[in-house]
């Protein structure tokens, strides 16, 4: 039985009891063009919130022809892969969080990238020192073993209702007929970004005239629609077997720093599937995917906040924040000291969700921000090093609500800006292996968790979740890109949404405040007046002023229906119907 009071441990899968939503009559719409208002809230019986209009119109048709929230998915990662490849695509790799109305239970897919076999722990090292990043993250080392669609493939299998040949028509025809570049690609094409100067981006992105793509320009991609075709015809084995992974191959060999990838590498490749982690938040239950994901890092958070009054406070006091900052550099001492992929290392996720444990992590709030605080020692913990790892913010989430009321809430990536810059087949392959710790050991000799190793998933900080009802109900499904900073936008909107009975886009127009270590960075013109100085106060200075990078997209139950929202600071847009 949970506790309302007590942050406990659950059964990982729950199965709880029934809850369907109805379906209504659709209407019929469509779009020609990636561009539209971003952060757009809507209302229906099924939902789709993305990154780009586009996709999420893809979406929606397959619901309208009766798909599943998975089969939707597919259509959905297929259209941003092709109009955002800044973010995902073919050649990365993501998790699945995914919500069985019927049986609720929740499961994950994990599609996590894989080293391959020739990968060393001291691959990021030239005489003995990392990489520079630029250097790093257009090599051929960077890139690891795609999955995302071979987790698509998996998850469709088992929940579609659709032929999966029948859900790329939409990425088909946009990249044969060609779509309407949106202003944030044209921001990336345009960026100093060291894959957007590669051979490969160079040609993709420059026009018959010598000029890159801007906003309103039309882009075709013959390419991609010969791939999604290959795809849709032969399943993850046109990416991981035959002429494309020949290609892949081939790509990842050239100069300079050539990665080590082979065939076999490709063929081996196998998605995984489990139970989620799942652990009660107040009068809710919090699902996210196991580790390599950061998802249990993101529970802790959670944790600590139930053992504050962080709930009956608001957006407009400097108390919640600071509390909230200080929280988040707790998850973030124990998730950069801890996590990796458990294949390799043991991750204490039990330890670290104990609610023993969680309730010491948070006595050590005070009444001001102190030096950064060191990582615990949760049952289960090895002796392992701190890691630093760099994780851009290349990445992209959506959910899917469909008409039985299953779910999906999945974050995908190519890593940082582009992937490597190199593509086969019109797409990018990911740099994922720069999630790695490029420094295998610290100075005294202890291992890294996320170090390096042949097969391994490097540590994620992506973690899709979905919130659920003591019941079984399903109340919410967030998640954002962002890098490193994905667990603190998740959890700002998780407070606020459960926390402060927030709408999800006034949830996600909140400011974001990411705190890990001695660093404090956010948005000081969206606080509420004085909330800034008072922050100061407790030794809370935020660095800079700039915007942090979130994506955030979700979706909510209402006694209306379905609420969804999408992160104004992008081009992402929520529909239902």
């Amino acid at each position: 039985m949970f506790h309302f009071k007590r942050f406990v441990a659950v059964p990982l899968a729950l199965t709880l009891a029934a809850c369907a939503t109805p379906q209504t009559q659709p209407p019929s719409t469509s779009s020609a063009s990636s561009a539209a208002p971003s952060g757009t809230a809507a209302s229906g019986q099924v939902m789709v919130a993305a990154a780009n209009p586009l996709a999420v119109e893809a979406g929606l048709a397959v619901l309208r022809k009766g798909g599943s929230a998975v089969d939707a998915a597919v259509a959905v990662q297929a259209v941003l892969g092709l109009v955002e490849p800044q973010s995902s695509g073919l050649g990365g790799g993501a998790f699945l969080t995914y919500y069985d109305a019927k049986t609720k239970k929740v499961i994950a897919y994990n599609g996590r990238e894989t080293a391959p076999a020739g990968a060393t722990p001291d691959m990021f090292l030239e005489n003995g020192k990392p990489l520079g990043y630029p250097a790093a993250v257009t090599s051929g080392k960077a890139t690891g073993v795609p999955g995302a669609v071979a987790m698509l493939a998996m998850a469709q299998a088992q929940h579609g209702k659709i032929a999966w040949k029948d859900l790329f028509g939409d990425a088909e025809r946009l990249a044969a007929d060609g779509f309407v570049v949106s202003p944030r690609l044209a921001g990336m094409i345009a960026g100093p970004f060291p894959q957007g100067q590669t051979d490969d981006a160079k040609a993709y992105f420059t026009k018959p005239d010598g000029q890159r793509y801007q906003a309103g320009d039309v882009l075709k991609n013959p390419a991609y629609a010969a791939t999604v075709r290959k795809i849709a015809a032969e399943g993850p084995k046109a990416i991981l077997e035959g002429s494309l992974a020949q290609a892949i191959v081939a790509k990842i060999a050239e100069g300079p720093r050539p990665g080590t990838m082979t065939l076999t590498d490709l063929k081996a490749y196998k998605p995984k599937v489990g139970d989620a982690v799942c652990r009660p938040y107040r009068i809710y239950v919090v699902c996210v995917p196991n580790a390599p994901s950061s998802g249990a890092a993101l529970l802790e958070a959670l944790g600590i906040l139930a053992n504050t009054d962080i709930a009956e406070r608001g957006p407009a006091d400097a108390q919640s924040w600071f509390l909230f900052t200080q929280a988040s550099r707790l998850m973030y001492a124990d998730r950069d000291r801890y996590f990796g992929d458990p294949d390799f290392t043991p991750v204490p996720i039990e330890g670290l969700l104990d609610p023993a444990y969680v309730a010491e992590r948070a006595k050590l709030i005070g009444e001001v921000a102190g030096p950064a605080p060191a990582p615990g020692k949760p049952r289960g913990a090895g002796a392992l090093a701190p890691d630093a790892t760099n994780e851009p913010g290349g990445t992209s989430h959506f959910v899917v609500v469909d008409a039985a009321g299953d779910v999906v809430s999945m974050t995908t990536t190519v890593e940082s800006i582009f992937g490597t810059g190199r593509m086969v087949g019109g797409f990018f392959l990911n740099n994922q292996l720069t999630d790695f710790s490029w420094s295998p050991k610290n100075a005294d000799g202890t291992q890294a968790a996320n170090a390096v190793a042949p097969g391994k998933r490097p540590r994620s900080s992506m973690a899709p979740a979905i919130v659920l009802d003591r019941q079984g109900r399903f109340v919410a499904a967030v998640g954002s890109p962002g890098g490193n900073s994905i667990l603190a936008y998740n959890l700002k909107a998780l407070v606020a949404i459960l926390d402060w009975k927030m709408s999800v886009d006034d949830a996600f127009r909140l400011p974001n405040l990411v705190a890990r270590g001695d660093s404090f960075a956010s948005e000081p013109a969206r606080y509420a007046p004085g909330v800034v100085d008072a922050l100061a106060a407790k030794g809370v200075v935020f660095r800079g002023s700039g915007g942090e990078g979130s994506g955030l997209h979700g979706v909510k139950v209402t006694p209306q229906g379905l609420q969804g929202g999408a992160d104004d600071r992008r081009e992402g847009v929520a529909k239902g119907f």
